[in-house]
């Protein structure tokens, strides 16, 4: 049997039965890698000797009567998470050689739970770009296409699961860099609600790895079905050990429905500060159309949504004050002196982004309150609505695009452009307030690239997308291998 496509879920199964061991799992898996990721470029570092050896051990613990959740399956780790011996470098070529002396919180879980660790994946410079390249370990292609990204900023790790490397994987989320990828290279993953899953050692080399509390970042799992991620997620879970770990423990509640046609679902296609795409808009609609053919109640307007267009600017303004609050003196004197010139009446994302970069801690104070207010806006929403269902980003994958001035690349939507990073408002749209949201395949866009939709839930009922989008999986497929 060819295991590399099998499910997290269906590969625990076998091992139990005992059909397969987790050694030939792992050969299986990495002779593959050794075949294809030439083209793709996923698995940037390798781990293959000490896979090899830790699935030796998982067989021999199975043969002891242990039985954990991921006991023997072969994942991959995005290579923002510090793990022992490896390098983490975030792309960075100043830290080529920076090697952590322990394992983060979350891959120190996946071992616990009997993952075998493949290798770490590709990312951007610094996990900054809807890509997944840099001069360290180059380029990663989608699987799909190769002249097109993979997506960023856990391209790589989207990337080997759509390619069979491994039947799971763990990224990281701030500008949709679980939700980009996955809807680029069709496959499924959740960013959890802030501060659900503990994030220590995943942090720029050469800082130390603090239990610290994060703004709008999360990390989350990636899978190539629905159940895979509930059963990853289950793993990472958690706060950290060192900080509320100490007092709290974690159950979450479970989905709001189990069956289709209980849920109600708002749709939403149209954004007011950038078009959606034809081939996303016909994917959102057609999980709208499951969705309704199931009996679910679906509408597509409500006086309960937050504004859409104060929520782009409120995201851009935390996303990227935080961003650049370590720029060098001189580089933020600049920065205010061009802030300084805009016209007053300029209220575009660029204009946005340019004063969010000079913000006082009163300005960040109060586009902190006004994020309160649409937190409260949401958690009225959810009293009415069980779920949305929205672009990830308005298009499918777009072509290479290197340009080192990323403010001058531009996103081409149904041949004309826009601003490269105006598409990141859809992704913002549950980060800005800390909302869980599923990345799901919603079908093929007429070129044959995949094409996702998120499902945003209620702050840490992560449960309830995630079941929604394993009903909508049974409704309208899944995944599908690159052919």
């Amino acid at each position: 049997m060819e295991w590399n496509f099998q499910t997290a879920e269906k590969l625990a199964a076998a091992l139990r039965a005992g059909e397969v061991t987790s050694a030939e799992l792992t050969d299986e898996a990495i002779a593959r890698i050794e075949r294809d990721d030439k083209a793709i470029n996923a698995i940037c570092v390798p781990d293959f000797d000490r896979a090899r050896a830790a699935a030796r051990g998982t067989d021999r613990a199975r043969a002891r009567g242990e039985d954990r959740p991921l006991l023997g399956i072969p994942v991959t780790v995005k290579e923002s998470y510090n793990m022992a011996g490896l390098p983490t470098t975030w792309g960075m070529p100043p830290q080529a050689n920076f090697m952590p002396a322990e394992d983060a919180v979350q891959v120190s879980r996946l071992k616990a739970a009997g993952a075998v660790v493949l290798g770490k994946t590709n990312v951007p410079v610094g996990l900054q770009d809807i890509q997944s390249f840099n001069e360290i370990y180059g380029t990663t292609n989608n699987p799909w296409d190769h002249g097109r990204t993979s997506g960023g900023s856990s391209g790589g790790s989207a990337a080997a699961l759509a390619s069979g490397f491994g039947a799971l994987s763990i990224g990281s989320d701030l500008a949709g860099s679980l939700r980009t990828p996955a809807h680029f290279c069709g496959i499924y993953a959740h960013k959890p609600t802030l501060g659900l899953v503990a994030t220590r050692g995943m942090v720029a080399p050469p800082a130390p790895p603090m239990p610290v509390d994060l703004d709008l970042a999360v990390v989350g799992p990636m899978a190539r079905t629905a159940r895979d991620l509930t059963l990853l997620l289950d793993v990472m879970a958690g706060p950290d050990p060192l900080t509320h770990g100490v007092a709290y423990d974690v159950t979450l509640p479970p989905a709001r429905h189990e069956r289709l046609g209980d849920f109600r679902v708002l749709v939403l296609e149209e954004h007011p500060l950038i078009p959606t795409g034809s081939a996303v808009r016909a994917g959102v609609n057609r999980v709208a159309e499951a969705l309704a053919d199931g009996g679910a109640r679906v509408e597509r307007h409500t006086p309960l949504l937050p504004d859409l267009a104060e929520a782009g600017t409120l995201y851009t303004q935390l996303l990227v004050s935080g961003s650049v609050a370590r720029f060098p003196i001189d580089a933020y004197e600049q920065l205010q002196t061009r802030a300084a010139g805009l016209s007053a009446d300029d209220q575009s994302l660029d204009a946005a982004r340019l004063r969010a970069m000079v913000f006082s801690h009163r300005d960040w104070i109060e586009v902190n309150n006004r994020r309160e207010l649409h937190r409260h806006g949401w958690r009225q929403l959810f009293t009415e609505f069980d779920a949305v269902v929205c672009p990830i980003t308005p298009t499918p994958a777009f072509p290479h695009d290197h340009n080192p001035n990323p403010l001058e690349r531009r996103i081409d939507i149904d041949g004309v452009e826009y601003p490269y990073f105006d598409q990141l408002v859809w992704a913002g749209l549950a980060t800005m307030p800390g909302l869980p949201a599923t990345a799901i395949p919603a079908g093929r866009s007429p070129e044959g690239l995949p094409v996702g939709v998120q499902l945003i839930g209620p702050m840490l009922e992560d449960r309830t997308p995630l079941r929604l989008a394993e009903l909508l999986e049974q409704k309208i497929g899944g995944f599908q291998a690159p052919k």
